[in-house]
């Protein structure tokens, strides 16, 4: 990779143009408002870095990317400077809110609120570190305090399909969550934007319950020259990891383009990965795959209506189900069941609105799947009665540990900085946005 540091520096004054001045939520954009503690993430070939940092006016924790542009090729700016473009024009509910941008010492620095307790959980949960982080999460300075919570943890939805819904989530918990993924992409489409990137991982459920859909850096406009156009061409850039998710014609790359339903078949992946705690086509090799999805393999709900009898009597590990494909695709290895119950974990029944829903969306041809708009209408959500807000702590009442913590006038930030300690010896996974 080739580096124009002359040009880059044009570029990222052109950055600095999109952030300078810039007060989201009235988080001021000065580094020295931030207290870094700890890298908590990597990504972006290893430019950006991803810490948890402390907003020192408020003592509020936050998530602080920073990306080094000096590193950076001139593409790779452009790609930044496109996701700051979107970050300022966007303003909806469920989508993630950046609190600042802005430059320093020759870095991007995007800040975003902490919705990382889940990732973090799997990290600490084996260092033993779990009571710490619930103290950092919900207790933010001054110290010292005495309190005793209830508190939801937060984090993305893949977070939590990886440490507790290993064979997926309760159908009215995925119901709560895409809701607020469609309305999200109905925004977004009705902007004249492809998201191109919906997944569990950019789904992101706050301290309150609420959703948000994040992974704005793949946004692609479809207003060209002031008019809409009928379809786009563009591949999404770094996008190995979202293949699975993606249309059969965003991956085919043919004259005849893509358009947001694109967006709607990954809708329908996303609702079979919350719902049967994995990704289908997610060990294929990537040609395996697009032949796949071309030739209209359609991945399914698993349950007693999808597999047939006698394999829900088979041991997990002898099952050939958990691809969420037919049983000649079947390429994943067994995973650990909810529980310990030794009866197959699909041995339940998803209503037949699910079903439907999730077929609607991943229909080979993108004509034929509904708008987001339409889907917000579509039976499967009649089942909600609430506001995601008031339901989903309780619906993923396994995640909501209630912990005591006691502290005393003496006590102070110490406990962090062991933290930090730790952390720092284990090994990060990429951070996707």
């Amino acid at each position: 990779m080739s580096f124009i540091h002359q040009t880059n520096d044009a570029s990222s004054e052109s950055i600095a143009s999109f952030s300078k001045q810039e007060v989201m939520s009235s988080f001021l954009p000065e580094g020295g408002c931030y207290e870094l503690l700890t890298v908590i993430g990597k990504g972006f070939e290893d430019l950006m870095t991803v810490n948890l940092a402390r907003y020192k006016p408020t003592g509020e924790y936050v998530t602080v990317r920073r990306i080094n542009l000096e590193a950076c090729s001139n593409e790779m700016v452009t790609f930044l400077q496109g996701e700051l473009h979107v970050s300022k024009l966007f303003n909806h509910p469920n989508i993630v809110p950046y609190r600042a941008t802005f430059i320093a010492d020759n870095e991007l620095w995007v800040v975003t609120s902490f919705m990382a307790y889940g990732e973090w959980e799997r990290v600490l949960g084996r260092k033993g570190l779990l009571g710490l982080c619930c103290q950092i999460a919900c207790f933010p300075p001054p110290l010292p305090f005495t309190a005793s919570v209830q508190f939801f943890s937060p984090g993305s939805a893949k977070d939590l399909i990886c440490t507790h819904f290993m064979d997926g989530m309760n159908e009215l918990a995925i119901a709560y969550i895409l809701q607020g993924v469609l309305k999200a992409l109905d925004y977004i489409h009705h902007m004249g934007y492809v998201h191109r990137s919906v997944k569990a991982s950019h789904i992101l459920i706050s301290v309150d319950g609420k959703v948000y859909l994040s992974g704005l850096r793949s946004n692609l406009s479809m207003i060209s020259h002031g008019q809409r156009q009928r379809v786009v061409h563009d591949f999404p850039k770094y996008s190995v990891k979202v293949l699975p998710w993606l249309s059969p014609e965003v991956l085919q790359q043919n004259l005849q383009g893509y358009d947001a339903k694109s967006d709607i078949y990954s809708v329908g992946i996303t609702a079979c990965e919350l719902a049967n705690g994995h990704v289908p086509f997610k060990d294929m090799p990537a040609t395996q795959m697009l032949l796949e999805k071309l030739n209209g393999t359609v991945p399914c709900l698993l349950d007693t209506s999808t597999i047939p009898a006698e394999e829900l009597t088979m041991s997990p590990s002898r099952s050939v189900a958990n691809s969420g494909l037919s049983d000649s695709l079947t390429t994943s290895t067994p995973r650990p069941s909810n529980g310990d119950s030794p009866s197959h974990p699909y041995h339940r029944t998803f209503s037949p609105y699910f079903h439907h829903f999730v077929e609607q969306c991943l229909q080979r041809n993108p004509d034929a799947r509904p708008s987001a708009s339409t889907l917000l209408n579509h039976s499967f959500f009649k089942q909600i009665k609430r506001r995601a807000s008031e339901a989903l702590p309780e619906l993923l009442r396994p995640v909501t540990p209630i912990t005591n913590f006691e502290s005393s006038q003496s006590q102070d930030h110490s406990g962090i900085f062991g933290l930090v300690t730790n952390l720092e010896e284990l090994e990060v996974d990429d951070w996707e946005f």
